[in-house]
């Protein structure tokens, strides 16, 4: 019997939710305390072989009960269909989900729906991947450049790239993709970190985690900007003296700012040799961000957005006319890898660098993939490109990240690396698991 000849038989999802606002994780200028969480899903078909695809769309906490209704709503357009029949018309099958009439209009293309769409794609990669025992970033790679393209909605962003165009770029790279391929198993892939420079986290701790890092190898770091300004030119001085020089240093404001107000707080931080100022302003405002990427120019410092970007089309007016340097995909803001590869074929286009946005519940896990698809088939580089690292809460995944000489380890197992263990599961879905149960009793959370 042919392994993809079955059908969907089960998808469940979780709110599953880890209390990271009690040690700051993740603070920034503009959602305070959070608690990383994921609408976490599985897709079981009626194939023997028992195989299960495993996907997750990234919360902060509050709000992923409506993230998971939304994922309950798709679940009977998933339900029943044939998984030779959904991949082998992969693109029109996205297409299929995301446009659906009544559910579009909650969007189109964006918010919670396409949040939700994004969890039940991821979970359909992990099960493509494992059907083929190949890990996600593999499969891609094996794919020819027509598979791929047959993969991605044009609708919308012709005008910026046609399939014509992304066909002949995905070409032009097949016949050196190999060699990248053994630079990418030998070397992995570049990354900086974020742990270090959390909003929250005293001069104390910041000074211990940035010395830490040092010390594992990290050259590149990234510090959460944009709540008081005589904090940051205190926080960022102490990460300079620390890391030197030499070493790369970016800011995040993460939507902090009106347009004037982020030129005239990041011309105090432009003493720092920044490499990027990461969303500014609304992550909406394409002009807006021309404005401030145009205004930080002479300083050397250029303008990343994207992992609050809705869609293709948004990225497609920021890559093309918002002059912004840096492109931050994210594995569960849009629509899964198909949307993903819309945006990684526009970027290539037009030259602007991919370096995604990750951290999270399973970010890291779920991008790397997606990234190192990009290195070996789409863009050919890692010239000024990185990729991001949180180091919290991949100890709850089967197969999580592998970090080596401040790079990210191409991953060996089959799948998506979306699967979470049991006892995570268990422990941190929300409110009812055992973690969440002992601290609502404790008093330290409150439903």
């Amino acid at each position: 019997m042919d392994k993809f000849d079955c059908v969907v038989t089960e998808l469940k999802v979780w709110d599953i939710r880890f209390p990271t606002s009690m040690g700051h994780h993740g603070s920034d200028a503009m959602h305070g305390e959070v608690d990383y969480s994921a609408a976490y899903v599985t897709l079981k078909t009626d194939s023997s072989d028992g195989i299960i695809g495993h996907g997750l769309t990234f919360t902060l906490g509050k709000g992923t009960d409506i993230v998971v209704k939304a994922i309950e709503v798709i679940r009977p357009r998933i339900l029943g269909r044939n998984i030779k029949d959904v991949f082998q018309g992969f693109g029109k099958f996205w297409q299929e989900i995301v446009r659906d009439g009544q559910l579009r209009w909650l969007g189109p293309e964006k918010g919670v729906v396409h949040i939700a769409a994004s969890a039940v794609f991821n979970a359909l990669w992990d099960l493509w991947a494992k059907k083929e025992n190949k890990p996600v970033w593999k499969l891609l790679a094996d794919m020819s450049p027509e598979q791929i393209i047959s993969l991605v909605d044009f609708s919308y962003i012709t005008d910026a790239i046609s399939k014509e165009e992304a066909l002949e770029m995905l070409k032009k790279n097949e016949a050196t993709k190999q060699d990248r391929e053994k630079i990418l198993l030998e070397k992995g892939y570049p990354a900086y970190t974020t742990s270090a420079a959390w909003l929250g986290y005293s001069d104390e701790y910041l000074t211990k985690l940035c010395k830490e890092a040092l010390e594992e190898g990290w050259t590149k770091f990234k510090v959460k900007v944009g709540a008081n300004l005589e904090d940051d030119i205190r926080r960022c001085r102490i990460i300079r003296e620390k890391i030197g020089p030499d070493m790369e240093m970016m800011v995040d404001a993460n939507q902090r700012w009106d347009v004037k107000d982020a030129i005239e707080w990041m011309k105090n931080l432009t003493q720092f040799k920044l490499k990027w100022i990461e969303e500014p302003t609304s992550p909406d405002d394409v002009q807006g961000h021309r404005v401030i990427a145009e205004a930080m120019e002479p300083y050397g410092i250029g303008v990343a957005t994207g992992e609050c970007c809705q869609n293709r089309v948004m990225f497609k007016q920021f890559i093309r006319d918002g002059k912004i340097k840096y492109c931050q995909i994210d594995s569960c803001r849009l629509g899964s890898i198909n949307e993903n590869i819309a945006v990684l074929l526009m970027a290539k286009k037009y030259g602007v660098a991919v370096c995604p946005h990750a951290g999270g519940v399973g970010l890291c896990e779920l991008v790397q993939h997606i990234i190192m698809f990009d290195y070996l088939c789409v863009s050919g580089t890692t010239e000024d490109r990185v990729c991001e690292y949180v180091d919290h809460l991949h100890e709850h995944f089967v197969d999580p990240v592998v970090i080596k000489n401040a790079a990210y380890t191409a991953p060996k197992d089959p799948g998506f690396s979306s699967e979470m263990k049991t006892e995570s599961i268990s422990d941190y879905e929300y409110p009812t698991g055992a973690v969440w149960q002992k601290l609502l009793k404790e008093g330290k959370f409150t439903l």
